[in-house]
């Protein structure tokens, strides 16, 4: 399978589990390239409180070559406006950025109780089993297990429409 260019979208708070995740599956396996914002990732962060400058810079910067979001799920990462803005960003369509790929991988740390972001949430399967944009995971088994669930969602991204309806978050979510 290809080697696909991954953004990798995250709560601030599960950065030494997702630098694992990178370290062990992109590092040592070649099974995707990793981008993203923060410490210990290629690429600074945004400093901006403007939402439209912020989005069009992930966009621009960050997710203008990468084919695959990917979320990494923690016990918080449902609250984050920077995490909803990166999706938001993944599901916008134009002629210089298409649209992305989506899935959630849900970390060790979270397995217990995971719960995905609402736009994630907005674009799994609904209950009538219809197509999905967006793929929930538990963490990979192994490389062959991710680079699937990567080809996976990056298949979907040309056959099925997401839902980029829901409103920005205007601020992070108390997480309880």
């Amino acid at each position: 399978m290809p080697r696909r260019k991954c953004f990798i979208s995250y709560h601030h708070d599960d950065e030494p589990e997702v630098l694992r995740f990178i370290q062990e599956f992109d590092h040592t396996h070649d099974s995707f390239i990793a981008r993203g914002i923060g410490a210990g990732m290629p690429g600074d962060v945004i400093q901006s409180t403007d939402r439209d400058h912020i989005m069009r810079r992930v966009r621009e910067t960050y997710l203008r070559d990468s084919t695959v979001t990917i979320v990494m799920i923690g016990r918080c990462t449902w609250a984050r406006r920077y995490v909803d803005w990166e999706i938001a960003s993944t599901l916008r369509n134009d002629v210089r950025n298409p649209r992305s790929g989506l899935m959630g991988i849900v970390l060790p740390s979270a397995s217990a109780a995971p719960k995905a972001p609402p736009r994630l949430s907005d674009n799994l399967a609904d209950s009538h089993g219809g197509h999905a944009y967006a793929h929930w995971y538990h963490y990979p088994r192994g490389v062959s297990q991710l680079s699937e669930m990567i080809e996976t969602s990056y298949s979907a991204r040309d056959s099925v429409m997401p839902n980029n309806k829901r409103l920005l978050f205007s601020y992070n979510r108390t997480c309880a």
